[in-house]
């Protein structure tokens, strides 16, 4: 509603003693002047610019004579003040205009500015007027006067003697005498029959009073506390025909303040709070509507320390009252008691360095113009002995502040209502909650073109969510406003704005200030104004206005023809009367709104007005046409016109949809809801009558259905909202009504739909009202996205810039800065919650699922849960009919049942999990039902609570299963925590703190040293693959069984050793299914010690079985494309498929000036070559192959430095151009490119080709190098086998599997038969190694090699001339040596750092 904007301003008061510091302020009933009163002098002050007008000064010897001055009264049309003093005189004081045109403050403008031309009301405007005061009357009432009161054209004055005066302005009592309290009957209510009992007490007086219009009587505080409202019985105001009511309770009374708009009497009282009673229509008794209190919940410190209150002031609009306290401190509520800001607290009670300040003590206050200011004049403060002593200290010194405030459009325009942006108005400037205009081009309902906001940490539930909530995503998340500077042009006549109005885009705002309207566009960021003035100073807009479409709709007074209108501007065309639709009104318009194209208005006589509205184009010029529809008399229901708050058209109706006669017409305006001083009253139409319609007459001509007399709906409401658009997906949102209701929270009128559209049951209701609490204030509801979207008060401290002393009292210091922030809240859960409690499970089955889409839907389930959780679980008696049972079986029908359980559980203290898990079920089974779903986080959750609440057996059993679960899905972040989970439950049994492994830990097992520390990072190319593909990278590494440093406790040791049977247990599965790839993963993202468990596991789980099937699902695996043969045989410049160059200097000198037309790569070059020696130990180099080998790469690779074979430095040059190559080389190489896999697989092979040479699974070594087709692995195997002993068994198993595999090869895949020609020498070789290993008997001698057909003539040529250390032709072309020595680099660099951990590569 209202916001504090900014720094409080002081206004400069004239210095004099102390004992003429202001005390009192009063405005005028235009609020344009100011009344401020010292002890002996009378100021007037103007309200914009904030000046000093003129001061009247008593002098000295009358002042004596009447004492002090007290309290200060305006007549109704400010000629005039009357002042009361303390010795029971009143002084009337005139106000007169001086020196003719002349003006106290005048603006300057330099020459030729165009506020220079004479512009009607120009003056008056930009000006402090000059006035004069002086004193005509006084008159002596000679007793003490308590209270002044304007009542129309009388002064009515309390006096301490216990009577009423009624006196004329003039200053005459005109003959009637003064009314004595004890002669005013009083009684609980107006009833006749009970006679009201009399004061009885001689020393009865009235201590403060106000008039209430809409009421006609007078809200009163007694002397002794108790508050009452006195009433003319009939029009003449005599002691007999007056009659009291008050309440029985009150006895603590200190003030009063009247709202008229909603009925209302304020009374603060002694105890802080301030007690809020309205008048019952039938009785005539006063009931107690609300209470303003502060809580010991949000102000622990101070609720019960404030004092009585001092002050209480509704603002102008009606819609909050301030009030202050004795102690100090501002409060603001809105009508209804919702509370918006207290001074009490945060920021404005505490310095930044959490020192406590004085409070704001408050001796008068008034609201300013349109409540955009709060004129207040400060107290003393508790430091009133320092003023004597510290002249210089202004802030000490009483003085004027002014607050200032931006407000809400719905305080004064509520057919904003139907809008879903929430805009707020300042003094000269506008806050939107829609974003820039070009993110507003979607399309989608509107709201999707209001921003919604939420707190960074609800932020994560915004993911990308599709174009369902596009509007949310993109716009969801900061907290900034759009803010629009009202143009200054219209501001400088027009000050202060009155209304406001956005369009359904949020893309057109339109103002309306003193005369006549202007309108700014978020597209072009321009305003437009009327091009006359004199058009614009014309009209007075009377009932606020609305977009409809292109169109601005306004119900106007036209000055010059003294005429009410109704007037439809176009936004595109010239602000002008000559492009406006006008249509005459018989009154004047308070209120107007437009739903679909239907205008309604609200008029001073009590009647409600329909119109039609629709586009017309004649000619050049677009203008709408108006046509009256209906007419509505409610003066049988409204008892003065003022006190209708907003009345708006819906398609809201106690039918829903279902149940009309003709289904087409539940999106017509069904009913009009009308909120009468907080009461909402809805009025049907009367559909019981015949259903005629003529067919053949024109839809204009219709006749609208009479309406059905009101009902009321609900009490207490500040505002309604709500659609007219239609959504069949989310009708339960769309087709309410959502109301808010101050300190009450809010409401909604939701209809219950039967399921599949079954016959209704005729005894259930159709409707149903739920209440709600939110946290915030309520500005507008988003219906499909289930927000409410409000805007919040925040402070910042600014203190701590000034040096403690020297500007202690500046205002800046005394008072944080304020800033509104947008905020938003989701309310859907309160919703279904009601709808729960009250057996309306199916309904709230039906709205949720039709929300299940948004974003926040699964904050919303753990809302609920954790709600209704907190409150029945810390409840202090049993609850009867208990709510969690049921919550969790609504939330079961959801798929994020399980998620949603356990963040609640985690998120609520362990204490109340058991009262959680008896209503949702036992954990075990929820953690199974996790498994089973295959959602191992949700299920990790569950472990955490099962670890809590069961011995440790059982989570032990859990942790088990899920490792195994996770280790086969390859969630290695999970198993990594499941090893550290399972070591601390092992610790924990034997009741220590867990043991927390630290990484690089000495491992005993000889020779391997280097695997521990070891890492090896995938080149460039591969950087951005997701890590669940095979990254290798330095992990902590467990330690593990035997490998591992030995653990003090022999529990540790079981559990390291339990851990490790499992690791042992999956990687033989690997192995056993031929999953390479994903042992690879394992062994590098768990740090699994593969080489030691592979030399134990040599002869049993990593023996290859099978050639044929691992080499075809190693293939498969590493996406590593199946040889094929050329099309054509292609004769090489290389004739031997090597290319051959001496080992030595000339070499690298030719190589470098290979590499001159690189660039950069030569630096590259001799850094690689300089680091060389040092790392000649820490790389695996091959033991064969000294010779001299070196392959083309292929073009793409132009940048690649050296390829490092073992002992001499062999440069290849990448730049494909230096070298010419025919076209038929092109295509063979291509063709070799082709048969090869990506680069990152060929470096996770090389690894693993590594991993097992050291463990000695040269079986597997063989299937990798028969995949890699590199002859030097194959002699490189040949090598270890004759240099080592090796077992027979193995020997004999890779000799039958190449057998197997040449056999397949034959038949099914030519591809490799080149190959495998290739290394027919070796082949041979290991037959005879076998056979003096092995004893002849034990198998059948085979021959290997017998070409067949296929096999093309250059592979015969290269068989031929293959030798032990030549390049096979299957090598020559794109890639290989590229590709294996950007992998030999890598690991060099990545080894570089581990050179402390050098190791021999011979396998014992």
């Amino acid at each position: 509603m209202y916001f504090l904007s900014g720094w409080p301003k002081r206004l400069l008061c004239p210095l004099g003693s102390p004992a003429e510091a202001p005390f009192h302020i009063q405005s005028d009933p235009q609020r344009t002047f100011f009344a401020v009163l010292a002890p002996a002098r009378l100021s007037i002050w103007y309200s914009r610019p904030s000046v000093l007008i003129v001061t009247y000064k008593e002098p000295p010897k009358s002042s004596s004579q009447f004492g002090p001055y007290k309290q200060a009264e305006w007549r109704p049309d400010s000629t005039m003040i009357a002042v009361s003093t303390a010795n029971g005189y009143i002084l009337f004081f005139h106000i007169t205009s001086t020196r003719g045109d002349k003006y106290l403050y005048e603006p300057v403008y330099p020459k030729g500015s165009p506020q220079m031309k004479g512009t009607p009301h120009f003056k008056e405007e930009q000006c402090a007027p000059a006035l004069n005061l002086e004193m005509r009357k006084i008159l002596d009432l000679q007793a003490p006067i308590m209270s002044l009161q304007s009542v129309l054209e009388d002064l009515l004055v309390a006096t301490s003697d216990g009577l009423l005066h009624l006196i004329h302005w003039e200053g005459m009592t005109n003959g009637r005498k003064a009314i004595n309290l004890c002669t005013v009957p009083f009684s609980v209510d107006l009833q006749s029959s009970r006679a009201g009992s009399f004061l009885g007490f001689a020393d009865v007086y009235i201590r403060d009073m106000e008039y209430c219009a809409t009421l006609d009587g007078f809200a009163v505080v007694f002397n002794d506390g108790k508050v009452g409202f006195i009433t003319p019985v009939s029009s003449r105001f005599t002691a007999e025909q007056l009659h009291g009511v008050w309440p029985q309770n009150v006895v603590d009374g200190t003030c009063v303040a009247v709202n008229n708009k909603y009925r209302l009497m304020a009374f603060g009282c002694a105890s802080g709070s301030v007690q809020v009673y309205t008048i019952d229509n039938t009785t005539g008794a006063m009931l107690l509507s609300h209470k303003l209190e502060l809580t010991a919940k949000q102000y622990p410190d101070i609720w019960n320390k404030t004092g009585a209150v001092k002050l209480v002031r509704w603002s102008p609009d009606n819609s909050v009252v301030i009030v202050t306290w004795e102690y100090g401190g501002l409060s603001l509520w809105s009508v209804f008691g919702a509370q918006l800001i207290c001074t009490l607290g945060g920021d404005f009670a505490y310095r930044s360095d959490g020192t406590k300040k004085d409070p704001l003590k408050i001796n008068s206050m008034s609201w300013g113009a349109e409540g955009y200011h709060l004129w207040i004049i400060s107290g003393f403060g508790s430091q009133n002995t320092e003023i004597e002593s510290d002249p210089k200290s202004i802030v000490k010194q009483p003085g004027i502040l002014l607050f200032q405030f931006i407000k809400s459009v719905l305080t004064v325009n509520p057919c904003m209502s139907n809008q879903e942006q929430v805009l707020l108005q300042g003094e000269d400037r506008l806050y939107l909650n829609c974003g820039e205009a070009s993110q507003t081009q979607n399309p989608r309902s509107s709201s999707a073109h209001s921003k919604h906001e939420k707190s960074s940490r609800e932020k994560s539930f915004f993911a990308d969510t599709g174009l369902e909530s596009q509007g949310l995503s993109t716009l969801l998340g900061h907290r900034h406003w759009h803010v629009v500077q009202i143009s200054s042009t219209y501001l400088e006549s027009n000050w202060p704005i009155r209304f406001s109005a956005i369009d359904k885009l949020g893309q057109n705002i339109a103002v309306v200030g003193k005369f006549g309207f202007a309108h700014y566009s978020l597209l072009t960021k321009k305003w437009k104004l009327f091009g006359n003035i004199t058009q614009e100073q014309n009209m007075i807009v009377t009932g606020g206005l609305a977009w409809w479409n292109d169109f601005i709709v306004l119900a106007c007074y036209n000055i010059s023809d003294h005429q009410e209108e109704l007037r439809v501007y176009l936004r595109t065309s010239n602000l002008d009367n000559a492009f406006a639709h006008v249509t005459k009104a018989q009154a004047e318009t308070l209120l107007l709104s437009v739903f679909r194209d239907m205008v309604i208005i609200f008029r001073a006589d009590c009647s409600i007005c329909l119109y039609s509205i629709e586009r017309k184009s004649d000619g050049p010029n677009t203008t709408a046409g108006i046509q009256v529809l209906q007419e509505v008399s409610m003066s049988r229901y409204i008892p003065h016109p003022f006190l209708v708050v907003s009345v708006t058209l819906t398609s809201v109706s106690t039918e829903n949809g279902i149940t009309l006669k003709m289904p087409q017409q539940a999106g017509d305006a069904e009913s009009i809801m009308l909120n009468l001083a907080g009461q909402l009253i809805m009025m049907q139409r009367d559909r019981s009558g015949p259903q005629i319609r003529e067919k053949d007459n024109n839809p204009n001509q219709r006749k609208l259905l009479p309406f059905c007399p009101p009902v009321v709906l609900a009490q207490s409401v500040e505002n309604v909202w709500t659609t007219s658009r239609a959504n069949k997906q989310k009708r339960h949102l769309l087709e309410a009504l959502w109301l808010s209701c101050g300190g009450a929270g809010m409401k909604v009128w939701l209809p219950l739909f039967p399921r599949d559209n079954r016959k209704p049951h005729s005894f259930l209701s159709q409707r149903i009202m739920l209440p709600f609490h939110i946290n915030i204030y309520p500005l507008a509801v988003l219906f499909e996205d289930a927000l409410v979207l409000g805007a919040v008060n925040d402070t910042l401290l600014y203190d701590s810039l000034y040096a403690r002393n020297s500007a202690r009292e500046q205002l800046e210091v005394l008072f944080p800065f304020c800033v509104v922030e947008r905020t938003s809240q989701i309310y859907l859960h309160h919703i279904l919650r009601q709808l729960l409690l009250r057996n309306l499970g199916e309904q709230a089955l039906l709205l949720a699922q039709s929300c299940s889409t948004l974003p926040y839907f699964p904050h919303v389930l753990e809302l609920m849960l954790h709600e209704v959780l907190e409150e029945e679980a810390t409840s202090r008696e049993p609850i009867p009919d208990p709510l969690l049972p049921t919550v969790a079986k609504f939330i079961t029908e959801f798929p994020l049942f399980l998620q949603t359980v356990v963040h609640c559980a985690r998120k609520t203290e362990y204490a109340l999990w058991n009262y959680l898990f008896a209503a949702v079920g036992n954990p075990k089974d929820l953690f199974e039902e996790c498994l089973m779903a295959q959602d191992l986080d949700t299920a990790a959750s569950y472990l955490i609570i099962l670890q809590n609440m069961e011995v440790p057996a059982v989570s032990r059993q859990h942790a088990t299963l899920l490792f195994n679960t996770a280790l086969e899905q390859g969630k290695w972040d999970l198993c990594r925590h499941m090893i550290r989970f399972l070591k601390a439950i092992g610790s924990g049994e034997s009741e220590t703190p867990p043991s927390t492994p630290t990484a690089q830990e000495p491992s005993s097992s000889g020779g391997f040293e280097f695997f521990r520390n070891r890492s090896i990072s995938l080149s460039q190319s591969a950087e951005n693959v997701p890590a669940s593909k095979f990254s290798l990278q330095k992990t902590l590494s467990m330690p593990s069984g035997p490998s591992g440093k030995r653990w003090s406790k022999d529990s540790d040791c079981a559990e390291n050793m339990y851990i490790d049977m499992m690791l042992w247990r999956h990687a033989r599965r690997l192995l056993e299914e031929v999953r390479l790839k994903d042992l690879g993963c394992f062994a590098a993202q768990l740090g699994f010690e593969l080489i030691s468990w592979l030399c134990k596991e040599r002869t049993r789980a990593a023996r290859v079985d099978n050639f044929v099937i691992a080499l075809k699902r190693l293939h498969k695996d590493f996406l590593w494309p199946l040889p094929i043969i050329p099309a054509s045989s292609i004769s090489s410049p290389f004739k031997n498929g090597k290319f051959r160059t001496d080992a030595g200097v000339s070499n690298v000198q030719r190589s470098q000036s290979w590499f001159s037309n690189i660039g950069p790569t030569h630096h590259e070059i001799d850094t690689a070559s300089s680091h060389g020696p040092q790392m000649q130990d820490a790389f695996l180099s091959p033991l064969s192959n000294k010779g001299d080998e070196c392959s083309i790469g292929s073009a793409t690779d132009l940048t690649e430095s050296s390829s490092m074979v073992d002992g001499d430095w062999t440069m290849v040059d990448e730049n494909f151009s230096t070298l010419s190559l025919t076209q038929s080389e092109l295509e063979h190489i291509s063709m070799e490119l082709a048969s090869k896999g990506p680069h990152k697989s060929q470096v996770q092979l090389r690894y693993l080709l590594h991993i097992f040479m050291e463990a000695g699974c040269l079986d597997w070594c063989i299937v990798i190098g028969l995949i890699l087709r590199e002859s030097s692995i194959i002699n490189q195997i040949l090598v270890i086998i004759q240099s080592s002993e090796v077992d027979g068994e193995m020997l004999q198993n890779i000799k039958t599997g190449l057998h197997t595999v040449d056999r397949w090869a034959s038949t099914d895949c030519p591809g490799y038969k080149p190959f495998l020609n290739i290394i027919k020498p070796q082949l041979q070789k290991l037959n005879e190694i076998t056979e003096e290993k092995v004893q002849p008997e034990a198998f059948q001698p085979v021959t290997v090699g017998k070409t067949p057909e296929q096999v093309s003539p250059r592979a015969e040529e290269s068989r031929g001339s293959s030798g032990h250390g030549s390049i096979p032709q299957g090598e020559v072309g794109g890639g290989s040596l590229v590709s294996r020595k950007e992998e030999d680099t890598t690991r060099a660099e990545d080894e570089e750092p581990f050179q402390d951990g050098t190791y021999d590569c011979s396998v014992s």
